[in-house]
């Protein structure tokens, strides 16, 4: 974590920095028994496909909003870095009707449709996978993304007191969402080394500062827990044990 840092997008830089190859979010999905763990590294070159996408292709900019259909997933974690990244506000959950562009998962793409910009489907399938079939009026994330550049520079300075992120309806400040999150790694006890495990939806605060934001801030990481209610108690303390988890949240 660097002091100076006053945007999500910094907390990333700062963690490749410090140590590219640790592990930044491991991601399980229970119904299905996907597992994926990401390095800083490999975290951060998505991220930078992404928002060469965002930026190139989609023609986003600073202050454009994005709203993000998305579960607590991997990719949605790269999604909101990407945005940062760019200047591009992340909505969570908002309404695609007033959006400049809408990302989507398969189970929400009808409400998609009402975006009249440009439009980003995700299949959520393990390693990335694309959409067996298309569907029509949205690009395919896992089509699209691959040939993008691995580094990003966006067009223009990110400013960290512009909204970054808007969940549950509030409006934060790429300051505010640093802010907010180095704070809950100091009240969650987080340190260098800290492993978070979140069961919790990406539709509020807690679930992004517990799944995402507070463990960046702190120099740790997320272990993403995505249908954690159909994981018994015993799978559950073995899993804490697998993966070192240092605080569980759900």
């Amino acid at each position: 974590m660097n002091a100076n840092d006053r945007t999500p997008a910094d907390l990333l830089r700062s963690a490749l920095a410090a140590d590219p190859g640790r592990p930044l979010v491991t991601f399980y999905d229970d119904a299905t028994g996907e597992r994926v763990e990401l390095s800083v590294a490999t975290f951060a070159n998505w991220v930078a496909k992404t928002a060469n996408l965002l930026q190139g292709d989609l023609a986003a900019g600073p202050g454009d909003r994005a709203v993000l259909l998305l579960p607590a997933h991997w990719q949605t974690a790269v999604w909101l870095l990407a945005c940062s990244s760019v200047g591009v506000v992340a909505d969570v959950g908002g309404d695609p009707a007033s959006a400049d562009l809408v990302v989507s998962g398969p189970d929400d793409l009808d409400a998609a449709r009402a975006c009249s910009g440009e439009r980003v489907a995700l299949a959520l399938r393990p390693l990335g996978g694309r959409f067996p079939q298309p569907p029509e009026g949205f690009a395919d994330y896992a089509v699209e993304v691959p040939g993008q550049g691995d580094r990003f520079v966006p067009y223009a300075p990110v400013d960290p007191d512009e909204v970054s992120l808007v969940v549950g309806g509030e409006e934060l400040t790429g300051a505010e969402v640093v802010e907010r999150a180095r704070a809950d790694a100091g009240r969650m006890g987080l340190g260098s080394g800290s492993r978070v495990l979140s069961g919790l939806s990406y539709g509020s605060w807690e679930g992004l500062s517990s799944g995402l934001y507070g463990a960046l801030a702190a120099g740790g990481a997320v272990v993403l827990c995505r249908h954690l209610e159909g994981l018994g108690e015993e799978a559950l303390a073995k899993r804490v044990v697998d993966e070192r988890v240092s605080l569980t949240v759900r």
